[in-house]
């Protein structure tokens, strides 16, 4: 689903708190996303952020990056946790794990309920 359909989908998303836990996981592709826990929920979603397009203007000789679509920008969940604390166990380690190759399967297999 897109981020605006999982908003949607529960009125508690928007106005809950967030966790962030990195925005730079990446899968078997290379694509990036973002970890988040919603407080409201106790779900931690990966979202996924696909690289915006850049235009170049040689008239000029700089570049614009464009606006995503929202319908680009895609939600996983990946599990629900009653708490901030499990989710922080869950991902003890996480810092040093992000920057690697197909770090999103490192958090989808630690988060696996």
């Amino acid at each position: 689903m897109d981020i605006e359909e999982f908003y949607d989908a529960d009125p508690r998303r928007r106005a809950s708190d967030e966790v962030e836990w990195g925005s730079d996981w990446h899968d078997a592709d290379g694509v990036r996303f973002e970890l988040s826990w919603v407080a409201d929920t106790g779900e931690i979603y990966a979202m996924r952020m696909p690289m915006e397009p850049i235009d170049y203007d040689p008239a000029f000789g700089s570049s614009m990056v464009e606006p995503l679509d929202t319908d680009t920008v895609t939600v996983e969940i990946l599990g629900t946790f009653a708490d901030r604390a499990e989710v922080e166990s869950r991902l003890a380690g996480w810092q040093d794990e992000m920057p690697k190759a197909l770090s999103l399967v490192w958090a989808r297999e630690r988060l696996r309920s």
